[in-house]
């Protein structure tokens, strides 16, 4: 019943009405941002978005819909990082968010001694207050993003953002031209980019932005019977994010069930295990204490991530509530584990499904998480109904030439 009625809100004037719908509400969310945060990036983004979302509103029963989505994403994202980059290279300090000079630090450490990260003696040996920044917990490929400032100094083009940008267009852009055209990828290719979780993490600080898109490209390669491309498309996310790994067990689930996994399996094993071999030669426990010892809460210093979900919750108002948390999220992995082994994702589709439900309860058992890492469930389940529709690697059902002898 629910679904029915989501699917005919969807359909309604041809998806034009809830296009309407999403730009008043983002519009709104912006406006309320750049009136309210308390985070100085945060209010500069909505200050712009706000004017694109109306924008959008305004010209939604006139333009092509696709070609509206990738303009609104250029008016809410792409300009208020551009500008948000600008004035930071010309001096403004509070125009990103820490993880953008997490991120360029990353490179210059990369260039410098071949390792993106710190050691525990050499965080501990910092004052107090640049403990926390001088934690870099993503894996060694996110440094790449970085070298433009390490290489060519302070300027808006330098800026990493400006770099996530890039990727992240790219890898969208291609995940939707693999799709079958159709509503649902209109659809798809917002839930990635306008929705202002997406689109105010891209402008204000962007990591996540890449890892997402390049685990939807792969997905939408699976779907199109490519797994070679599809395992170098998520082990390219994984080499940037351990956020990306949970996608890479349940494709790879997806490449042994359908007989694809000798070439799914170089790229989506072979780039992550790549980009680990400089670090872990430089410094092993480096990488150890900056990727692991810190987002499990045995850094120097506490992770800043923290939204009011039920493992934060429990984590810190339950006696022993991280314990708590830590065992439901287990429980909750080993079931999503036992489900994907009894029942196992036969098409790209599927797989989306459970990447989208499995990283959704996650985030909200995780004890130190982000609201806007709800941008990865979000888009997931988006795009499988995308990919649901008939492409050229998955048969139309209920087509009689299908059956004739």
């Amino acid at each position: 019943m629910i679904a029915r009625l989501l699917t005919r809100a969807d359909e309604a004037a041809g998806g034009r009405a809830l296009d309407a719908a999403l730009y008043g509400l983002a519009g709104l969310f912006a406006l309320i941002t750049a009136l309210s945060s308390t985070l100085l990036p945060h209010r500069a983004w909505g200050s712009v978005a706000a004017w694109g979302y109306l924008a959008a509103l305004l010209v939604t029963p006139f333009v092509n819909r696709l070609l509206l989505t990738w303009a609104t994403f250029a008016a809410v994202s792409l300009l208020p990082l551009i500008i948000q980059a600008v004035q930071r290279a010309g001096g403004r300090l509070d125009r990103a968010q820490e993880e953008v000079s997490v991120v360029e630090e990353m490179g210059r450490g990369l260039a410098s001694t071949g390792s993106p990260y710190l050691g525990r003696a050499g965080i501990a040996a910092l004052p107090a207050q640049d403990q926390l920044d001088a934690y870099h917990p993503y894996q060694p490929g996110m440094a790449v993003f970085g070298l433009p400032r390490a290489w060519l100094g302070e300027h808006w083009y330098t800026d990493s953002r400006v770099w996530f940008a890039v990727v992240t267009v790219a890898a969208v852009a291609w995940a939707a031209s693999l799709a079958a055209p159709s509503d649902r990828v209109v659809r798809a290719v917002q839930a990635a980019t306008i929705f202002p979780v997406c689109a105010l993490t891209l402008a204000t600080g962007g990591d996540d932005l890449p890892v997402l898109a390049l685990c939807l490209l792969a997905i939408a390669f699976c779907a199109r019977d490519r797994p070679g491309a599809a395992g170098l498309a998520v082990g390219a996310a994984a080499a940037l994010k351990l956020f990306a790994f949970p996608v890479v067990i349940v494709l790879a689930v997806l490449a042994v069930v359908t007989g694809r996994w000798r070439r799914f399996l170089p790229g989506a094993i072979g780039l992550p295990v790549l980009v680990l071999i400089p670090p872990l030669l430089t410094d092993a426990d480096a990488f150890v204490e900056n990727v692991i010892r810190f987002p499990l809460g045995h850094g120097l210093v506490a992770s800043p991530a923290q939204s009011p979900f039920p493992g934060y919750l429990i984590a810190s108002s339950v006696p022993g509530g991280r314990y708590v948390a830590s065992a439901l999220l287990v429980l909750a992995g080993l079931a999503i584990a036992a489900l994907l082994l009894r029942r196992p994702p036969r098409t790209a589709a599927s797989a989306a499904l459970f990447c989208g439900y499995g990283l959704l309860v996650a985030i909200l058992l995780m004890p130190t998480t982000r609201f806007g890492y709800l941008l990865y469930p979000i888009a997931f389940l988006v795009w499988a109904a995308a990919l649901s529709r008939p492409t050229g690697a998955t048969a139309p059902r209920g087509d009689a030439a299908l059956y004739r002898q």
